[in-house]
This record gives structure tokens, sequence and C-alpha cells, in this order.
């Protein structure tokens, strides 16, 4: 009888410390739906050390963590990359070192699998290299959001580099290439976000007083005719914080479907353009072991370098 078919008693090792349950069961279960993993533990039916507990409970060395039943047909492994996109993210990594992994995230390619996509970049890093099995996303960023990325080999790694993002002590500078003249050199856009999933599955993010505190600061870097190429610096990190902040400040940024506000003086051809203009440029964070700084700058996205070059 396959394990699939009966209770498993899984023992955490030392790898898996400090790791959130629903993200043990992520990758233990092999691809089973998400919504089916909360719903087995909604229901009871995987516990800790036999007790019941929450998708977000923290995992100690030594824990038995019951895994209920679940049927082969459910299991849907995630496709082997291709080689085109094997060589595309070798080639994309910035940083390496037997903690971390740092790559420039091509624009167009989604963090993880799910709503419909079966192939992310951290299940294709992971059947990529013997050492990148392990790899667990330490942030994320949109799918159109080209940049810094950051991976983690291991979870006291992760769970430091995660305590300083919610420290706010990691610095990320991104460039934004937005419709219109931003008025003044320097800017900051102080205004609450609050997000809302649509019946589609669809996540839709505005400004709203009652919504979560998120603060952005913008910089001039360039301007053109019809747009500004500018820095922004998050100080938050809500989800769409940077392209909702844009067009709450009347710039939206090029290639933004979803959030639009400023591009009516600009030429059609910049209003037809698709690919979004939002990249990761740099972060900066201390290595959570040895307390070194970390400084990583990605280059820009050829099709946005390629846009700024007819700008300019």
């Amino acid at each position: 009888m396959s394990d699939h078919n009966q209770v498993q008693f899984v023992r955490i090792e030392q790898l898996n410390h400090g790791q959130r349950l629903d993200n043990f069961l992520f990758r233990h279960l092999k691809g089973v739906p998400r919504s089916r993993i909360y719903r087995f533990i909604r229901r009871g039916e995987v516990r800790i050390n036999k007790k019941r507990c929450k998708p977000e409970s923290r995992l100690a060395e030594g824990d038995m963590v019951r895994i209920p039943p679940h049927e082969a047909a459910e299991v849907d492994q995630p496709p082997r990359p291709s080689s085109n996109l094997t060589g595309l993210l070798k080639q994309s990594v910035l940083y390496e070192d037997e903690d971390l992994l740092l790559v420039n995230k091509p624009a167009g390619l989604a963090v993880h699998g799910g709503s419909g996509i079966r192939l992310g970049l951290i299940e294709a890093v992971r059947q990529i290299d013997l050492s990148w099995q392990q790899a667990e996303l330490a942030h994320r960023l949109d799918r159109d959001t080209s940049g810094c990325l950051v991976l983690c080999k291991n979870m006291s790694y992760l769970k430091g580099l995660q305590q300083q993002l919610k420290n706010k002590t990691v610095e990320k500078d991104y460039l934004a290439l937005v419709y219109g003249q931003w008025q003044g050199q320097r800017r900051e856009v102080d205004a609450p976000l609050q997000k809302n999933t649509l019946s589609s599955g669809e996540r839709l993010v505005r400004v709203d007083a009652s919504g979560k505190p998120s603060r952005t600061r913008f910089q001039i870097k360039q301007r053109f005719k019809e747009a500004t190429l500018v820095q922004a610096s998050p100080e938050t990190g809500r989800t769409h914080q940077i392209r909702v902040h844009c067009q709450h400040a009347g710039h939206s940024i090029v290639g933004d479907s979803k959030y639009r506000a400023g591009d009516s003086a600009a030429s059609e051809s910049l209003r037809r353009h698709k690919d979004l203009c939002l990249h990761a440029q740099r972060i900066a964070f201390k290595n959570p072991v040895t307390g070194k700084p970390v400084e990583v700058r990605a280059a820009l996205d050829e099709r946005f370098k390629s846009l700024l070059d007819k700008l300019d």
C-alpha cells in the first residue's frame, strides 16, 4: 500500500526547525492543492504532537506531525523546467553561498505555482540543482516585476532574514517608469492600503483609511518627454504597494493594466506598452548568521532597458 493511502507520522528534523506548518506541508505533500491542505489543518486531520494546530504554527526539531491519507490522484507534481528556463535561471544567479541564493527574477515568471500556474520560479529552482532542493522564498515579487529575489537554503537563515524584513531593516530599491512628469525631485507617499480578493481570485489593492500603514519614498532618476524614471524605496512591504502608490500619486507605472492613472497625455505607443516597467534593482541586508552586510544589484530587464533607450 502506498504511503499516501494511510496516516503518516513525520519527525521534524533540524533543517525544518522554525518552519511554518503550511509551508512544510506544501513541500511534503508534493503538489496536493493548497486549499485541501488548509482543509486538512482546519478539520484537525493534521496534528503536531497529537494536538490541533494552525497553518502558521511553527515546527520544532523533534516534533511529530500527523499527515492524513490523501488520494494519489490529488497529487500534481510540478512539471520539469525546460532547458531554456533552466539556462535562464542559472544565468540569473546574482549571488550564492551555502545559505543564500539571490537571483535576478525574469519578468513574467511567477515566484511560485498556484492559481492556474503549475511551475513557478521556486518549483523550477528546486529541480535544477541538488544544493537548491531545500530553497525557500524569503519574500515575493509580482509575476511581471523583474529583479532581486532572495531565496534561503536553510530555515535559520530564512527566519533571521524574515525578522529583518519584519523590522524594516532590509533596504529595497526599485526602478519604475511612470507616465507623465513627476513633480519635485523627491517625494514620499504615505497612504494606507487595503487588499481585496475578487470572486475570480484576483487580488486588488486600493488606498483606504482603514487599510494597513504603507509608505514609499520616491526619487527622480531621469525625465523624458512623456514619462519619468523614478527610484521607489518601500518602507513597508504591502501587496502591490509601489504600483498603487504610483497610481495614488497620479502617475501609474507604464505597462500596468490594473492600476491606471496619469496616462491620458501619453502617446498611443507608450499607452499600449504591455510589459510592466517595474524592476527590483537593489537589496541590502545583514547576513543573519555573521552580521556582515550583503548588498546585491540586478541589471535591468532587456525589454525595460530597450524602452528607456527608445525614450532617450
